[in-house]
């Protein structure tokens, strides 16, 4: 008995030390997120509790073989007939995202805010499009009792609840219809360009326009090692890695500008795809990049019309699509963006806005609430 307590606490002591003077890296390509950072000592730290909280996560991001333990901590999970892994279900072809009990108060204040836009700027028309995620459109694939919320009640919810004058876009049905077809990522939480293109044949007619058919596009299969976030979380490796498409439309309009502001300078590219991503862990960055405050899209289009863009991630592989069509579009993410936005945003600029999110990210994003105090139109 003495020595296995020796033994054990040899470990408890050997262990974090080893941890605190290994070699550290401070970002994990594997879960695609920066690790935790040696916390600031001081005394306010310390009273405050900070310094050991920061302590604990520090060693927890950079313990020995972290990974290691992850897997294994996986395999037993998975042996004992679990189909959770850390909010994300394991279905037979792919990874889906538990999604929290949805807050309609909150939802309520989000819809609000999207209805004081539109009066704050009654003289631009303004479109809502939420799109159900992979667990939407699968419900029946998912572990059986498996909890998860009705994404297609959800939307419906909110577009019941906006202004009569706020034209809201369906594009459940249509993705619900191709279920079948390859619109959602296996190992990711975003749809793929199949699905985002049917989302746009539904928006762009919407938006006035006639969509570009199907058949006109070249399809460049660009990489077939993708595995997102579900897969950076649950760290569940026997689902088939996906596939990153570009469309392109040779016989339509070019981008001739594409100018990132990160809130403190911009930066202009001749391209809205970073093929650099490609090689990286985040190939969904090859799509306009990595998240924005600000970016806008300038195309050889000659006929004045501007889009304005309100939102998430699910935007970066629609909006090529959308540059057959207008002259200048600029996206907006309310995540990373200030209050100040009306500094270098004047909604009268623009001919249509569009709201456009997920169904999960817009049922727990707080900073929709922003649109009721930004971009009064003057």
């Amino acid at each position: 008995k003495r020595v296995s307590a020796v033994v054990f606490l040899a470990i408890l002591i050997i262990l974090p030390l080893a941890t605190l003077f290994s070699h550290k890296e401070y970002f994990s390509e594997t879960e695609n997120r920066k690790l935790a950072e040696f916390p600031k000592f001081s005394m306010k730290t310390i009273m405050d509790k900070s310094f050991m909280n920061g302590f604990e996560t520090y060693i927890s991001d950079h313990f020995i073989n972290r990974l290691g333990w992850i897997e294994t901590k996986t395999g037993i999970e998975l042996a004992l007939g679990k189909k959770e892994l850390n909010g994300i279900y394991i279905a037979d072809e792919r990874l889906m995202e538990k999604l929290p009990a949805i807050d309609y108060s909150a939802i309520d204040k989000s819809v609000d805010a999207i209805n004081k836009f539109s009066e704050n700027n009654s003289s631009v028309p303004v479109y809502c499009l939420l799109a159900p995620t992979s667990a939407g459109i699968y419900m029946d694939e998912l572990p059986k009792n498996a909890p998860q919320e009705d994404q297609k009640a959800l939307i419906d919810y909110v577009y019941g609840n906006l202004n009569d004058n706020i034209t809201t876009i369906d594009v459940y049905n249509i993705l619900y219809t191709m279920k079948d077809e390859y619109i959602y990522y296996r190992n990711d939480h975003h749809w793929t360009s199949l699905g985002a293109y049917y989302a746009y044949n539904a928006t762009i007619q919407k938006l006035g326009f006639s969509p570009i058919v199907y058949d006109k596009y070249d399809i460049e299969h660009a990489s077939d090692s993708f595995k997102g976030t579900f897969y950076s979380t649950s760290l569940y490796d026997k689902v088939k890695a996906d596939t990153i498409d570009i469309y392109r439309y040779d016989e339509g309009a070019n981008v001739t500008d594409y100018i990132v502001n990160d809130g403190k300078s911009e930066t202009e590219y001749d391209s809205i795809y970073f093929r650099d991503y490609l090689t990286q862990k985040d190939k969904y960055s090859t799509y306009l990049g990595p998240n924005q405050p600000l970016v806008t899209i300038k195309t050889d289009v000659h006929n004045d019309k501007k889009l304005l863009v309100i939102k998430d991630s699910y935007a970066h592989c629609f909006a090529p699509f959308l540059t057959q069509h207008y002259s200048e579009i600029t996206l907006i993410d309310l995540r990373y963006i200030g209050v100040s936005a009306e500094d270098v945003v004047n909604i009268s600029d623009y001919s249509q806005v569009l709201v456009l999110y997920n169904a999960s990210t817009f049922s727990t994003d707080d900073n929709v609430k922003k649109l009721s105090v930004m971009f009064r139109n003057k």
